[in-house]
């Protein structure tokens, strides 16, 4: 499988990489409905002996459980695949989640997400929604610090405005940004791509599947049929109107890779795709 670049770094991806947030279950705001965990692990082996050679996580899938599956899988993998985490998104006892970018939280996310994984080192760490706005620089020195002291090898954003990334820019050149690109989310493509390209920050984009909806596995009765804890019973994208105007896209874009004979993607947890710069 191809590899690219993930921008000036040197890391270097294949062009699909293993997306794991339904890996996290349901039971909470984004959650995709029950998982069953090892069929997860066989779905992040098949993914390692098909050539994907990065898999993408975060703590607040699941809240640590999709975390846990990643390293559980991983585990004695010779070689091991790169993995991709994130920080900032932390909840309480009763799992109401909020944003923290203050140094002690983010040490001991790293230290939970490191145990998790059951790694010694995270090869690229996220700043996920980071928030509160006023706490973003403050954030973003601490993963510098991070990166100085040898625990994360390079560090992104996910999910992130263009003024806010040049603001962090100005302080530590931002390795990659992880935002939603998909035929049917294209919002990066007027100025957060064109700045990327210009400073040579990696894109590293999630969903590019739209979440499952555009593999062709959909249908309005599998759509109706989601569990009520699969946050895509509630998306945009899949209930009316929008959700039978997607499925017609889909079945035009199902005759047109037919035409070009090209298979459809049928990963049912979707994959993410990183961008040269």
């Amino acid at each position: 499988m191809k590899t690219r670049q993930v921008g000036n770094t040197d890391l270097h991806f294949t062009v699909i990489g293993l997306g794991t947030w339904a890996m996290g279950g349901g039971g909470w705001k984004w959650g995709w409905g029950p998982q069953d965990d090892d069929a997860s692990i066989a779905a992040i082996h098949r993914a390692v002996e098909q050539g994907i050679n990065w898999v993408d996580t975060a703590p607040i899938y699941g809240f640590g459980r999709a975390e846990e599956v990643v390293g559980k899988a991983l585990r004695g993998l010779t070689p091991r695949p790169l993995v991709a985490t994130k920080c900032s998104r932390v909840w309480d006892e009763q799992h109401n989640v909020s944003g923290n970018l203050e140094e002690r939280s983010l040490r001991l996310e790293l230290e939970r997400s490191l145990r998790l994984l059951q790694a010694e080192v995270i090869d690229l760490y996220f700043m996920h929604y980071p928030l509160p706005e006023q706490d973003m620089e403050r954030g973003w020195e601490t993963l510098s610090r991070f990166k100085r002291e040898g625990k994360v090898r390079q560090i992104g954003v996910s999910n992130i405005g263009l003024e806010h990334l040049k603001r962090l820019q100005a302080i530590e050149p931002v390795a990659c940004i992880q935002p939603p690109y998909s035929l049917l989310e294209r919002g990066i493509e007027k100025e957060i791509i064109p700045y990327c390209r210009a400073q040579g920050i990696g894109i590293v984009a999630y969903s590019p599947l739209q979440r499952g909806l555009l593999t062709g596995q959909f249908s309005k009765e599998r759509i109706e049929s989601l569990p009520e804890d699969d946050h895509r019973k509630r998306d945009k994208h899949f209930v009316e109107p929008a959700g039978s105007v997607n499925l017609q896209l889909v079945e035009g874009l199902r005759a047109l890779a037919a035409r070009r004979s090209t298979r459809p993607c049928r990963e049912p947890i979707g994959c993410s795709r990183p961008r040269t710069s």
